[in-house]
C-alpha cells in the first residue's frame, strides 16, 4: 500500500427534508385538521479512528464526500427518515484542519476517537406543528435546513513510542526488521527507506513498544533538503528518540551534533525527549577495536550489529530505560 500522509477533501453534510403541508381527508371528516409531518435530519459526516489503517491513501482518491439528505415529511403526520450518516475512517494520528483558516478542528490520536465534522441540516416542520387555537388550518411548513459544507486538510502524524533518527544507510531499517514485525526494504545504498515504517517490539511478557523508522536525514533536512523534511513530523509524537550512526563514520560526534541541530531546527520540543545512541554495523570491525571508537560524551551509547545480533538485546533494554524516564 502506498504511504500517503496528506489529503485535501470537500465535505457536504445532508440537507434536512422539507416539512409537509397536508390535511386529514377521511369519511365523515371532510375538513380534517393539519397532518403534515416533519422532514428528517440530514446525515452528518463523521471521522472515526480505525486502528487497522496506517495511511490516508484511500481517502486521497475521493475528493468529495456527501452525506444523505433527510426524507421529506408526508401526510398523516408521517415524519421523514433521517439521512444516513457518512463515516470516514482514518488512522490514529490524523489531524483535521479547516482548509480556509488552517485551524485544527480535531486531532484523532486515541483508538476510539470519533467526531462529527459536518452536521446535517435539521428537517423542516410540517403544518401540523403550526396549528393553534386560532389557526386550525395552517398552510405553512418549513423547508429543511442545508447541511454544513467545509473543505478540510488531513495530515497524518504517526504515533509511535520510539523514533529512529539517522543519516541514510545508517542501519535503521535493518535494526527495525530484526527487533520487530516490520519488513522494510533493505539495501546497501542511501535512501532505501522512502516511507516511514512502524514495528512492534515485544521485550517482556505482555510488554511492547512501537518503533518508527523514518527516511534518513541529511544536513539541511529541516530546511527542505533531501527526503527527511517530509517525514520529520512523524517523530513529533514519539516518547523517546534513538540516534543511529554507522561505526565507520569519520566523526561520530560530529554526525550526532548535526542530527541534533536538524531536530532542533524542526522543533525545539524534540530536544526534550529522552535519547540514546546506537553505533551500528559493529561487525565491520573486530570487537577488540570497539574501545577505540570515539563515542559522544553527552549521550548514552551502545555499539551494536543488527546483522550478527551483537548487543541487540542490550539495545532493547536501553530503549526500555529511556521510555521509563
Amino acid at each position: 500500500m502506498k504511504f500517503i500522509d496528506e489529503a485535501h477533501i470537500k465535505l457536504k453534510a445532508g440537507s434536512g427534508g422539507h416539512g409537509c403541508i397536508a390535511f386529514l381527508r377521511e369519511k365523515f371528516r371532510a375538513k380534517g385538521g393539519p397532518c403534515g409531518g416533519d422532514g428528517g435530519r440530514g446525515g452528518h459526516i463523521i471521522f472515526k479512528v480505525n486502528n487497522q489503517l496506517t495511511t490516508l491513501q484511500d481517502i486521497s482518491y475521493l475528493k468529495h464526500y456527501k452525506a444523505e439528505r433527510g426524507q421529506h415529511g408526508s401526510g398523516k403526520n408521517m415524519h421523514g427518515k433521517n439521512g444516513k450518516d457518512l463515516t470516514i475512517e482514518v488512522p490514529a494520528g490524523t489531524i483535521i484542519k479547516n482548509s480556509e483558516t488552517k485551524q485544527i478542528i480535531a486531532d484523532l490520536t486515541n483508538p476510539d476517537d470519533k467526531i462529527v465534522i459536518a452536521k446535517g441540516g435539521n428537517g423542516g416542520f410540517g403544518n401540523a406543528r403550526f396549528k393553534t387555537k386560532t389557526h386550525n388550518a395552517p398552510r405553512i411548513a418549513n423547508d429543511g435546513m442545508k447541511g454544513e459544507e467545509i473543505d478540510v486538510d488531513l495530515e497524518l502524524k504517526l504515533i509511535a513510542d520510539v523514533g529512529l533518527v539517522g543519516f541514510p544507510n545508517a542501519g535503521k531499517s535493518t535494526f527495525i526488521s530484526k527487533v520487530s514485525n516490520a519488513k522494510p526494504k533493505i539495501a546497501d545504498y542511501p535512501f532505501t527507506t522512502l516511507t516511514p515504517n512502524l514495528g512492534i517490539v515485544n521485550y517482556e511478557e505482555y510488554k511492547s513498544f512501537v518503533i518508527a523508522d523514518i527516511p534518513g536525514l541529511i544536513e539541511g533536512a529541516s530546511l527542505g533538503k533531501g527526503l527527511g523534511i517530509k517525514f520529520l513530523k512523524h517523530i513529533e509524537r514519539t516518547k523517546a528518540l534513538v540516534f543511529m550512526i554507522d561505526i565507520s563514520s569519520e566523526n561520530i560526534d560530529d554526525e550526532y551534533q548535526t542530527l541534533l541541530r536538524e531536530l532542533a531546527n524542526h522543533s525545539k520540543e524534540l530536544m526534550k525527549k529522552p535519547k540514546v545512541l546506537f553505533i551500528t554495523k559493529s561487525d565491520i570491525f573486530q570487537e577488540s577495536n570497539h574501545a577505540n571508537i570515539d563515542e559522544p560524551k553527552d549521550i548514552e551509547s551502545v555499539i551494536i550489529s543488527s546483522v550478527t545480533g551483537y548487543n541487540v538485546k542490550e539495545s532493547i533494554q536501553e530503549i526500555k530505560k529511556i521510555l521509563e524516564l
